[in-house]
């Protein structure tokens, strides 16, 4: 399933122009069967910078992974728990949070080839592949 829905006030017009083309990158994720792509302009991955920031503020403080807690998440484990972010906002429809937390992962891993997540398994089984 390819996703073509765009970020509310990012595109502006649909015109060739002679302006730089834009940018993007793809957010890739599997769950269980279905997969997902995501085309994050780097204009919304710039405009969500400050976002990023202060979901990394949020982790600092610690993270429940699962049945666990994590008191300092590493690089891998908040993207995971981001990735169970984005199943949520995928099963419940929720675009913008689709786009947020897929901007966040792509942040960290800008060479994100895929998110791939199995029901069958805990939060930190989320495979992130670079």
């Amino acid at each position: 399933m390819y996703l073509e829905v765009f970020y509310s006030g990012i595109i502006a017009s649909n015109k060739i122009s002679t302006l730089s083309r834009v940018n993007f990158m793809n957010f890739n994720i599997t769950i269980d069967e279905e997969s997902y792509t995501l085309e994050v302009k780097d204009e919304l991955m710039q405009e969500l910078q400050n976002v990023h920031n202060d979901m990394d503020a949020e982790f600092d403080k610690g993270i429940q992974l699962g049945r666990y807690w994590i008191d300092t998440p590493d690089l891998e484990q908040r993207c995971q728990f981001t990735a169970n972010n984005v199943v949520s906002a995928i099963h419940q429809e929720k675009i913008r949070d689709f786009y947020l937390q897929a901007s966040y992962i792509l942040s960290k891993f800008p060479d994100l080839k895929r998110v791939t997540v199995s029901s069958d398994f805990e939060i930190s089984d989320i495979d992130i592949e670079v």
